[in-house]
């Protein structure tokens, strides 16, 4: 999207999203959603106050401007996520402006990011989970599709190791990625438990209990592995030998989605929720499972409970003796 402002405040915006690309290391897609945030609020600005800024207007922008671009925003429909991200793009490129170019606003600073809808985890049923891990068994073992080549056999037993550990220790997909072949147990080591040392978001780390579900899985896909499968080797590799990455685990998994029916929600992702969903719905403690999912708040862990409550009220209705009569004798 084009950049509509005079040359000063044109220059400091590519040098900006320059050290964004280069040196913060953001994403190509979050350079490009940055750019076009800040391009579609200059196009505002313009209409707004009459022409193409400069430098000197960013600095001379005032609450009543920024609440007016909140206004239009709002008023075409955009999404509060989409002005909530529109909002950081301009505090990113503010921030820089001041420490490059000596621009300071200090009108952004007392704008509210809108609030957001408090979005609920999206777990799978036990049954879905079952469908695609027994789909990933089927192809491993040979008895997939005509389409599933000698290489498809091998990723399965890759892909089923992977997603065991989503879905039976509750790891987010990136953390599963990182894992090195040395970093995985080869059996019980604490109390008759094989734990695993898991380093999660703010390098933090937290240990983890498999299941020995989880453990032969990882030993099947060891022995079949055609890489090595040692030591400082990532533990789940590409078909060139490459530490694997997560679209192509998506993709895999969103074939399979399709080929057995489940529903889009049916994610790599999905499967770390379906673990906090079904632990709870199994009578698993909140604060062990915030543990376990390395979670720094409980409220975070909470929103389970709002996934669960469905299955609950369902329980409820089949169980409790006033909600067998409704609508029968006596009942209301």
């Amino acid at each position: 999207m084009t950049i509509a402002a005079q040359p000063d405040l044109v220059d400091a915006i590519e040098a900006w999203l320059a050290q964004m690309t280069h040196e913060r290391r953001s994403s190509a897609h979050s350079v490009v959603a940055y750019r076009h945030d800040v391009a579609a609020f200059l196009a505002f600005m313009n209409d707004h106050r009459g022409g193409p800024a400069c430098l000197a207007d960013m600095a001379a922008l005032e609450r009543s401007d920024l609440r007016a671009w909140l206004s239009f925003r709002k008023q075409t429909g955009l999404a509060a996520s989409s002005t909530a991200r529109a909002l950081s793009a301009l505090r990113s490129l503010f921030r820089y402006l001041a420490r490059h170019r000596d621009i300071q606003n200090p009108a952004l600073a007392t704008l509210a990011t809108p609030k957001l809808p408090r979005s609920l985890p999206k777990a799978l049923t036990g049954a879905e989970a079952e469908d695609l891990i027994d789909a990933l068994e089927d192809i491993g073992n040979g008895a997939g599709t005509a389409a599933d080549s000698e290489t498809a056999s091998w990723t399965a037993v890759r892909d089923l190791a992977l997603l065991l550990l989503l879905y039976g220790a509750g790891l987010r997909i990136g953390e599963a990625l990182a894992l090195d072949w040395r970093d995985l147990p080869r059996g019980a080591e604490r109390d008759g438990v094989a734990m695993l040392t898991v380093l999660g978001k703010g390098r933090k780390q937290r240990q983890v209990p498999l299941l020995p579900t989880v453990i032969e899985a990882i030993e099947t896909w060891r022995a079949a592995t055609p890489w090595p499968n040692e030591g400082a080797h990532p533990a789940f590799v590409g078909v060139r030998g490459g530490r694997l990455n997560a679209r192509i685990v998506q993709g895999r998994i969103a074939g399979l989605r399709i080929r057995l029916g489940l529903p889009e929600t049916a994610t790599p992702h999905a499967l770390r929720h379906s673990f906090a969903t079904h632990l709870l719905a199994n009578g698993g403690d909140i604060r062990a499972i915030q543990e376990l999912l390395g979670h720094a708040s409980l409220s975070t862990t909470q929103r389970y409970t709002d996934v669960d409550s469905a299955a609950l009220l369902l329980g409820y209705d089949r169980a409790h003796p006033r909600a067998r009569r409704r609508g029968g004798p006596g009942g209301p």
